[in-house]
């Protein structure tokens, strides 16, 4: 049969994990789906991991990798994995991360019950129980940041993204139409690395009407070999204040968006916002430093008045 899913996970010496992210994909529910394993220059046994899956599923998974097998970067190597798409619905699942079994089954549904709709996504899981030395860390569910079970319509994701009140979605819970790939030009090879997802998605969140799911279908493995963890670790990504991965990412956005002709003033209010801190950092530092002393200030003045109550009462604290 024809697939009506086309499944992309790329991976670069990826063996600790992307023989349990087949499984996750082999085990769904939904039976009408094809999984592209694209190969981004591996060095380890994860090339003979997604070969003796494509012998065992050869109607079902087949291998792919660039010319030469050279190493191209995440956005790149998606975009391969695209290039070959049957199915008109693509979901991407990084090597390292799994779906429930229900994941498709749902998200084909919500697709098909909302045909306006370029994009399915939703909450998911920050899966840190993998690891039985993180058994004291609990797992937390990141959520998109607007209520579930809901289509919004651009540019409100995309605003919201840029103001750091919504977040992009987690690669391996969104499920997009073919068509809405393409019509936004695919993942921008320039980012071979961190922010290759929120350049995709900041266009897709700019373009379509996107369907938010309330439920969690995925499970996002939180581990110290990941994109993210390294630049951390390199100084160059910082989760919460300013860093260089993403004043490059907002610099380029800000160009795609001026380049394309975006006019509506919401969007480029939003992206001046974001701007703003690069732009102004004596002012930001300022302005953080403001709202610091402020919080410390009510935390202060929450202490004293519950010691205040607690002497009253006769209560020792």
């Amino acid at each position: 049969m024809t697939p009506v899913v086309s499944v992309v996970t790329i991976f670069l010496n990826a063996e600790r994990y992307l023989d349990e992210a087949v499984r996750s994909v082999v085990a769904q529910s939904f039976p009408r789906w094809e999984l592209l394993l694209v190969d981004d220059g591996s060095e380890d046994r994860s090339s003979a991991i997604a070969r003796d899956w494509a012998g065992r599923e050869p109607e079902r998974v087949r291998c792919l990798a660039h010319p030469g097998r050279v190493n191209r970067g995440m956005s790149a190597s998606r975009n391969l994995g695209v290039a070959h798409a049957r199915g008109s619905l693509v979901a991407f699942l990084d090597a390292d991360d799994v779906w429930l079994p229900e994941k498709l089954a749902t998200q084909v549904r919500l697709a098909e019950d909302h045909p306006e709709v370029g994009m399915v996504c939703g909450p998911t899981q920050y899966w840190h129980s993998w690891r039985d030395d993180q058994a004291g860390r609990p797992d937390e569910l990141r959520e998109i940041g607007v209520p579930g079970d809901t289509v919004i319509r651009p540019p409100l994701l995309l605003t919201g993204m840029l103001r750091e009140v919504v977040n992009a979605p987690a690669t391996c819970t969104a499920v997009l139409r073919r068509e809405t790939v393409e019509s936004v030009g695919g993942f921008e090879e320039s980012f071979r690395g961190m922010f290759e997802d929120r350049a995709f998605f900041g266009k897709v969140y700019r373009s379509v009407p996107v369907y938010v799911a309330g439920s969690c279908l995925d499970r996002y493995r939180q581990h110290e070999a990941s994109a993210s963890a390294r630049a951390i670790r390199a100084g160059t990504f910082h989760p919460a204040e300013p860093s260089p991965a993403h004043r490059v990412f907002l610099d380029w956005f800000d160009r795609y968006l001026r380049d394309d002709g975006e006019r509506r003033p919401e969007v480029l209010a939003a992206m001046e916002a974001a701007l703003w801190p690069y732009r102004h950092p004596v002012r930001y530092r300022i302005r953080r430093e403001v709202h610091a002393g402020r919080s410390r200030a009510s935390r202060w003045r929450g202490r004293v008045t519950a010691f205040g109550a607690r002497a009253r009462t006769g209560g020792t604290g």
